[in-house]
């Protein structure tokens, strides 16, 4: 009997045992991992786009949307 076919496994035999044995439960974890990371390199870009056009954008300019006293 091969010691590593034991119970243990390590860590990719985990993986497969709790993500990849089932069909459903892969495809479930593929989805939701595709829209996570989507949120996050969303936040990022925002953030990184932020941080390089600050004062450029319309809301950082303080005279326009305001109408002239008459």
């Amino acid at each position: 009997m091969d010691a590593r076919r034991g119970r243990g496994g390590g860590v990719w035999e985990g993986l497969y045992r709790v993500l990849m044995r089932r069909n459903s439960v892969y495809v479930t974890f593929i989805v939701a991992g595709a829209f996570v990371g989507e949120r996050i390199v969303d936040y990022g870009v925002h953030k990184l786009w932020d941080y390089n056009n600050a004062g450029k954008k319309y809301e950082d300019i303080p005279v326009l949307g305001q109408r002239q006293s008459e």
